[in-house]
């Protein structure tokens, strides 16, 4: 899969690589310290020595059922050592290095390894267990195993030790939405060699959604035709504009029937079933621009796959009343059940609009033909049928925790993701299997590390830390239903992906904690020992060219102030670094002064820092420039918890979700500043931000009030602006700077008014607005 490399340079790189790993984890190529195995096995224990692969090693199967396994395990040795294990079938001997023996008392996935100086030993009851097994092995290697030219000078060792292991879920789970950002057949490929590293079984393919779709369905050609291809949009996602009519549609692409059996016979061989999703009756803009008919007849407008958000177009779903919708839809699920093994279809099921249905008079009759008398239980048939047909087909139906708003399918699997994933459990409580994807937690799409420092995505942080720590079984939970949580998943959403090596770096190395969750058990967690673990795991991603985050070497900030004086506290959630600060202006360096609480300021100052360890920084500089003004460090009244980021000197970046700007969501705001005495004003400037596709814009009004007494005020300055101000699309930073004041007060009061509903050609039409404020500057 990986391309060879060859030559003097691509060796000396990965002997630098070897080097940093080495001075990294404190591991040397001869004897490898620890069990550093992600996820963690159930029971572990060191022995002593350790076992070392030669050119003399072999590998005893029983069968041929086990060689493929045996195989892989053979297979990491041929390039970056340089030789390739024996495997035979047979009797044992004393020259035998590797024994696979079958056990049948060991439940499904589960195995045993003990490794002497001499031997190893590996038990299982199915080929589930030996993959495992040998997973477990590769990350117990020097991480050169991974080389793709061979790595000189390495002793291929792995730790005596004895393992008994056991998956804590049978569902251990990623997602990947391969509809926004069309991910090419052999990165998918490549992301199953990795999550099948970390002892992940499950890859739920999101093949479906209003901006491609992603499967060949042979009786219905347009829907790769015309439904996988949208127009080139030079803006992120939440920006773009819907085409229009004739627009060519140059960017997506699709797999043939024969790119999906490639890619499940190939995950198969890595113990990952592949779940296809189906998405309906929502989120089908793609295939509705390939057979518009099947929309509701009461729609007239162009439909077209939508670049991003979709606006209004995102309103129209499937008609429930039409029959040509069903025949349709079972025609796309006779060929998606023969295609797919699994014994699953994800149905989808979330967040449709009921928007045309209820002006719809075939939706409309429908209701009244069956008796219903809410949209919702129109949903609720809609997709009971589709759920019967997919069961005629021996399959079992999945779906988002919105199928738990009406009648859930019969035998239905609900994935919970709506906040903390309640749906989920409230599943569970009726009966149903349900799965823990919670949109708070594990969607990877959300920021992974202090916002500053990371490309562009929306929402809030779920960083490495926020991860390991995330339980999926709640202590209130009944037992009964929490018996019916199958697992965990970890989803990413790709909207704003535009390369797979954004995808990557999304993914890793957060997967590795949604691993240590679905496998290990509960009372397992281990911060510090999971870094340990981590950080050499991502030196077999260094060899693998893996393009993992480095987020969690990263620092966050918080500058608050108080009494004049402004503080300034750094965190990293990697325990084990040390930051290194300067105020000088100059880069931190592993001399530069130690952070150790936090630091107070009451002059002008630029602080930088960074991470550091055993000399060598690991994460991005932090700058911070913090300028004091009038209102620096003076308190805030009348606000909300976030208004110190309004005086705490210090600027937020053309991210509104970076945790220094103060937004207020369809509402006004109004705050009152203490000066602490009376001052003169002669200007004021209030930070503004505009983010067109989250609906962050500038207020429709700012007016300013001074007072000495905190009740009597009088206004000095009110500034109102357009709709065509307003709403002006892009992103950037808006400063609105009031001059000429000559006033004086000892209390500011700041009112913002909302500037309402966004217009009916945005692309979040009809919703509300944020506005957003990062500092007050009075001079």
């Amino acid at each position: 899969m990986l391309t060879l490399k060859a030559g003097r340079m691509a060796k000396d790189k990965l002997l630098l690589i070897t080097f940093l790993v080495w001075l990294v984890t404190g591991c040397t190529n001869s004897t490898p310290s620890g069990i550093n195995i992600i996820p963690r096995p159930e029971q572990q224990t060191t022995g002593k020595g350790h076992f070392t692969f030669n050119k003399s090693t072999t590998i005893r199967i029983e069968n041929q059922e086990q060689e493929a396994v045996a195989g892989l395990l053979a297979d990491l040795f041929t390039t970056s050592a340089g030789f390739t294990p024996t495997i035979g079938t047979g009797s044992s001997s004393k020259t035998t290095s590797v024994v696979f023996s079958t056990d049948t008392t060991l439940a499904k996935e589960n195995y045993e390894l003990q490794i002497t100086p001499s031997h190893i030993s590996v038990k299982a009851a199915d080929n589930c267990g030996f993959f495992y097994a040998v997973q477990s092995i590769r990350m117990l290697l020097p991480p050169a195993i991974e080389s793709r030219v061979p790595a000189d000078g390495i002793e291929w060792s792995v730790p005596a030790l004895t393992l008994q292991d056991s998956p804590r879920f049978p569902y251990r789970g990623l997602m990947l939405d391969v509809s926004r950002f069309f991910i090419p057949k052999e990165n998918v490929i490549r992301i199953i060699d990795y999550m099948a590293m970390l002892k992940l079984n499950k890859l739920h393919l999101h093949l479906v959604d209003g901006n491609g779709w992603r499967l060949e369905i042979k009786k219905y050609p347009r829907l790769t035709e015309v439904g996988a291809w949208r127009v080139a949009r030079d803006t992120d996602f939440s920006q773009r504009k819907n085409a229009q009519p004739g627009e060519e549609t140059p960017v997506g692409g699709f797999y043939t029937q024969e790119d999906m059996k490639e890619i499940i016979t190939y995950a198969a061989t890595r113990q990952v079933e592949i779940i296809p999703e189906i998405e309906m009756p929502a989120h089908t803009n793609s295939s509705l621009a390939a057979y518009p008919e099947l929309a509701c007849p009461v729609v007239k407008d162009f439909i077209g796959v939508i670049p991003g958000m979709g606006a209004h177009a995102a309103e129209i779903v499937y008609c429930a009343g039409n029959e040509k919708v069903f025949s349709f839809l079972e025609d796309v699920i006779d060929e998606v059940a023969d295609l797919f093994p699994s014994s699953y279809i994800h149905l989808g099921g979330d967040e449709a609009s009921k928007v045309n249905w209820k002006k719809c008079p075939l939706c409309q009759a429908r209701m009244k033909k069956e008796g219903i008398t809410d949209a919702e239980d129109l949903q609720g048939y809609f997709m009971n049928r589709m759920a019967d047909y997919v069961r005629s087909k021996g399959k079992q139906v999945m779906g988002w925790d919105e199928l738990t708003n009406s009648k859930i399918p019969e035998d239905a699997v609900i994935y919970g993701w709506q906040g903390l994933g309640t749906a989920g459990y409230k599943a569970g409580k009726m009966g149903h299997k349900f799965i823990m994807t919670p949109a708070r937690v594990l969607y990877l799409i959300r920021y992974q590390g202090p916002q500053w420092f990371e490309p562009r995505t929306y929402f809030g942080n779920n960083t490495l830390k926020n991860v390991y720590d995330y339980e999926p079984i709640q202590p209130e939970w009944e037992p009964e239903a929490a018996a019916n949580l199958l697992g965990v998943q970890g989803s990413l959403w790709t909207e704003f992906v535009n390369s797979p090596k954004d995808v990557e770096y999304l993914l890793f190395p957060r997967l590795a904690t949604v691993a240590e969750i679905a496998w290990s058990g509960k009372d397992q967690k281990d911060w510090p020992g999971f870094l340990k673990r981590l950080d050499v795991l991502t030196g077999h991603y260094d060899y693998l060219e893996v393009n993992y985050a480095r987020s969690m070497f990263n620092i966050d900030h918080l500058v608050t102030g108080d009494n004049n004086t402004l503080k300034v506290a750094l965190t990293c959630i990697r325990p084990d670094m040390e930051i290194r600060y300067t105020v000088d202006g100059s880069e931190p360096q592993a001399s530069s002064p130690l952070y150790t609480d936090s630091l107070a300021f009451t002059d002008d100052v630029t602080i930088k820092a960074a991470t550091f360890a055993s000399g060598e920084q690991k994460g991005q500089t932090l700058t911070l420039p913090l300028h004091r003004n009038k209102a620096t460090a003076r308190p805030v009244i009348d606000g909300n918890e976030q208004t110190y980021r309004l005086t705490n000197g210090l600027r937020g970046s053309d991210k509104q979700s970076d945790f220094e700007w103060c937004g207020w969501y369809d509402k006004d705001a109004s705050f009152t500043i203490d000066l602490g005495k009376e001052e003169n004003i002669g200007q004021i400037t209030i930070g503004c931000i505009t983010n067109y596709g989250m609906g962050a814009h500038i207020p429709a009004k700012i007016t300013l009030s001074v007072s000495n007494d905190n009740r009597t005020y009088t206004r000095i300055a009110e500034r109102s602006f357009t709709p065509e101000e307003i709403f002006r699309e892009g992103i950037r930073i808006e400063d609105k700077t009031f001059d000429n004041l000559a006033s004086t007060g000892r209390y500011l009061k700041v009112e913002l008014k909302n500037p309402g509903k966004c217009p009916e050609d945005h692309t979040r039409p009809g919703q509300g607005t944020w506005i957003y404020t990062d500092e007050i500057i009075i001079l």
